[in-house]
């Protein structure tokens, strides 16, 4: 089922009501080689639960045709793992939210250079290399190697 993007809280605010009471997913899908305008599909993933028993009563499908510019707004108020769910989305693929602006990485270190999952992002690109927080240089014989775990006799 396709919605439109400027009315995303609403059309999916009726499905919650009509008892999809659950967001299972969210992700997005770049069409860039396709050439397709808008660019990016938001794909929103709900299921009906019913409570008492544990039954999935169905599911549903939802997308929204998205350019970079943000106008997706978002559905936390509906439901609150949509605030990691819209972090990927936003982490993986540049996709902005409206009300979202203070936006934080969740999969990649904040240092990270772009959208890995977007298709126009050089498969051969060099990250800057990060440490970890204790300050130990890379060089250190405890960087970035394997320790043998030492088991008691």
């Amino acid at each position: 089922m396709n919605i439109p993007a400027a009315a995303n809280v609403e059309e999916l605010a009726k499905l919650k009501a009509e008892g999809y009471n659950m967001l299972v997913d969210m992700t997005c899908v770049d069409y860039l080689p396709k050439g397709r305008t808008p660019r990016f599909d938001v794909i929103y993933r709900l299921m009906k639960l019913d409570a008492a028993t544990g039954q999935d009563l169905g599911r549903q499908e939802i997308h929204c045709a998205v350019d970079e510019l943000p106008v997706l707004r978002s559905v936390m108020g509906l439901w609150p793992n949509a605030d990691w769910l819209e972090r990927e989305v936003w982490d993986m693929f540049g996709v902005k939210f409206l009300d979202r602006p203070g936006i934080k990485r969740l999969l990649m270190y904040e240092e990270f250079s772009g959208h890995p999952l977007r298709k126009d992002y050089p498969i051969a690109r060099r990250q800057p290399l990060i440490g970890p927080k204790s300050g130990e240089k890379a060089g250190s014989p405890s960087f970035n190697i394997l320790k043998p775990t030492v088991t008691g006799e």
